[in-house]
């Protein structure tokens, strides 16, 4: 049986960068579409399924930011996405992974590297995991979706889901501080801010659609899910 290719959108507007792209990913594993500006990759996004979306955010006409933000907004389209860039600032980070993205990759990488982020947004997709539950809550890592007793579903994407699922993971226990770090940055040094800046927006996102704070700090321990009767 032929092994499941991995159909990956690239947007680039560097044609060298995205011929060397071409080269390293065309070896049978991935189906590969190429786009050089936003408006091209919406809509290739519209009317293809792709398993992992690859964009720059320096692109012509419209930021790899707004064009982020349309393809879940205005697509409604949770696909996995990986933002490259060659700024390497805290504040960018932050702004791409609340508009939607799911990983980050500062320029210049390995392409290799690229190939093991893509897979491994990949194998987290298509896992078919269970639910998880943490009393009343739900969290489906799967689609990303959390959900409060029989309330709407709330689709999350990027690093607001990989910190709710670790914390949903890891219920009724905390995590700590380095442990939830780890587990999203891997051995790369972040300031400490960097959790924090992320741990209050997830709260600020569940807490306006889910009417609740679910997430409770521990002080001087970590954080952990904290479903409403427990709370």
């Amino acid at each position: 049986m032929n092994e499941q290719r991995i159909r990956v959108l690239v947007i680039e507007d560097n044609a060298a960068l995205a011929a060397n792209i071409s080269d390293f990913l065309e070896d049978g594993r991935y189906l590969l579409d190429f786009a050089a500006n936003g408006l091209v990759a919406l809509h290739l996004a519209s009317v293809n399924d792709y398993d992992v979306i690859v964009m720059d955010i320096m692109l012509p006409g419209m930021s790899g930011f707004t064009l982020c933000q349309r393809i879940r907004n205005d697509l409604h389209c949770a696909t996995p996405i990986i933002m490259m860039t060659a700024k390497d600032h805290i504040d960018d980070k932050i702004t791409g992974f609340t508009q939607g993205a799911d990983d980050y990759l500062v320029k210049p990488f390995h392409l290799k590297e690229l190939a093991i982020r893509i897979d491994a947004l990949y194998r987290r997709s298509t896992g078919g995991t269970p639910v998880l539950h943490a009393g009343n809550i739900s969290f489906d890592p799967g689609t990303l979706r959390i959900r409060l007793g029989q309330g709407t579903p709330l689709q999350l994407s990027g690093m607001p889901a990989s910190i709710t699922e670790a914390l949903v993971r890891a219920y009724p226990n905390f995590v700590s501080y380095d442990q939830l770090a780890q587990s999203l940055w891997g051995d790369k040094e972040v300031e400490p801010h960097t959790l924090r800046t992320h741990i209050y927006l997830l709260r600020k996102l569940l807490q306006e659609n889910l009417g609740a704070n679910v997430i409770k700090t521990l002080h001087g321990r970590g954080y952990c899910i904290a479903p409403p009767e427990e709370s």
